[in-house]
């Protein structure tokens, strides 16, 4: 790749860049990384809008096109050499006379990134990197950014977010009957087709299809050199139809015909460093045990269970439970689930404490009523908590029956609320 090539990618990246349109500001408060002069990393799953909030951080920092440099280095036209960065610092500095802003995208694709960008950092110059592959990034960042970054995990739409892109508002505090169901069938599309923009926009769920695949094949299969392709496509089958529930390092030696336990747990890392599924550790008070005990899994987007997954009409609730946890985790929280005698999904720790309990329903009926309620007051009484909350679709049981210390709250209601 000649000089002359990269000035040319330069200038058609930087052109598609600014004609970005239809975004919407996501729910993160950007003002500490925009005044910081940190390096800000932001990672996330592939397709989750990580260009964009690019995007949308130049025109909150007000930059005209000779302030800044944006490079995609998920470019197949990019050379995989570190000798990229300063041939477009070169080319930037002959075109503009200036320093730039670097919006730095997919920087995990250029061996020693880290090298120019802490040189960049010791320089003065103020950079805004993304990337999709946490191992990478945590590795990097460690060696020579320590202490010099600042993180935003970017995930798909939350529901406020996909409200926002279909510019649906709704005040769930003043809600016609009509503004109701037009709610809750906002949500009934969010829960099926999940929250990557793509999807959103185009409606079109096929397009998960090559998602799932690009991430296998380009985020893990590709960069683990991995030769048993079938092994470990098989364990993210059997996750995406499995969300919210239970695993074990013995079901998925069955299920893929991995015989090794390390070679299991290098494949569980692997999805979880490109940052698909997310696991949950159920809570002990000794951190062996924890260790140790069966995990929950977890989907990066309920849309991947839904078309993913196999046989998932009848699993509704696990489908909810995904979307809450997902909403915990855009929340920073330390999450863990808790079984005692009966199970309680979700036990948040702040500090030293479980401060929260929450239980996920669909649909809270005189069927399922004991199970629902007793494995949540268990864990109030457990972690000594004045309330626990009960998530749910919908309830055919009368308030009056529910205990004083059990808020029970429709999941829209509280997937919105501040």
């Amino acid at each position: 790749m000649t000089i002359e090539q990269l000035k040319e990618i330069y200038l058609d990246q930087k052109s598609a860049f600014n004609k970005k349109q239809g975004l919407i500001d996501r729910d993160i408060d950007l003002s500490t990384y925009l005044n910081t002069s940190q390096v800000v990393v932001i990672t996330g799953v592939r397709r989750s809008g990580k260009s964009s909030l690019l995007y949308l951080i130049s025109r909150k920092l007000q930059l005209k096109d000779q302030d800044y440099i944006y490079l995609n280095l998920d470019d197949e036209r990019i050379t995989s050499d570190i000798s990229v960065f300063e041939d477009i610092y070169r080319i930037h500095r002959q075109l503009y006379a200036n320093d730039p802003v670097f919006f730095l995208d997919e920087v995990q694709n250029i061996p020693g990134w880290e090298r120019f960008v802490n040189r960049m950092y010791e320089q003065g110059l103020k950079l805004f990197i993304t990337g999709s592959n946490a191992t990478l990034l945590s590795s990097e960042i460690s060696t020579f950014l320590t202490g010099r970054n600042k993180t935003i995990e970017l995930f798909p739409f939350s529901f406020a977010e996909y409200l926002r892109f279909r510019k649906q508002d709704f005040d769930i505090n003043k809600l016609t009957s009509d503004q109701k169901a037009e709610l809750i069938a906002a949500f009934n599309d969010y829960q099926k087709t999940g929250g990557f923009p793509l999807v959103v926009k185009e409606q079109d769920m096929d397009i998960l299809d090559s998602y799932f695949k690009d991430i296998l094949y380009r985020d893990i299969i590709a960069r683990y050199k991995i030769t048993r392709l079938e092994e470990i496509k098989q364990i993210g089958l059997y996750f995406a139809s499995n969300v919210a529930k239970l695993f074990s390092i013995s079901t998925l030696q069955k299920i893929s015909g991995i015989k090794s336990t390390a070679s299991i747990n290098d494949y569980l890392n692997y999805y979880a460093q490109s940052f698909l599924f997310y696991y949950v550790r159920k809570y002990d008070y000794s951190v062996k045990k924890q260790i140790f005990n069966p995990r929950k899994i977890f989907a990066v987007d309920q849309g991947f269970a839904n078309r993913i997954g196999f046989n998932f009409s009848a699993n509704k609730g696990r489908i909810l439970e995904n979307i809450v946890y997902l909403q915990l985790l855009r929340k920073g929280l330390e999450i863990f689930y808790y079984t005692g005698k009966g199970e309680c999904d979700f036990v948040i720790k702040l500090g030293m404490d479980i401060k929260q309990a929450i239980q996920v329903c669909y649909s809270l009926t005189k069927e399922n009523y004991e199970r629902e309620i007793n494995g949540l007051l268990e864990a109030v009484k457990e972690f000594n908590l004045r309330q626990g909350f009960l998530i749910v679709y919908d309830t055919d049981i009368k308030p009056n029956l529910i205990p004083d210390n059990i808020k029970v709250i429709y999941i829209w209601q509280w997937l919105l609320e501040k």
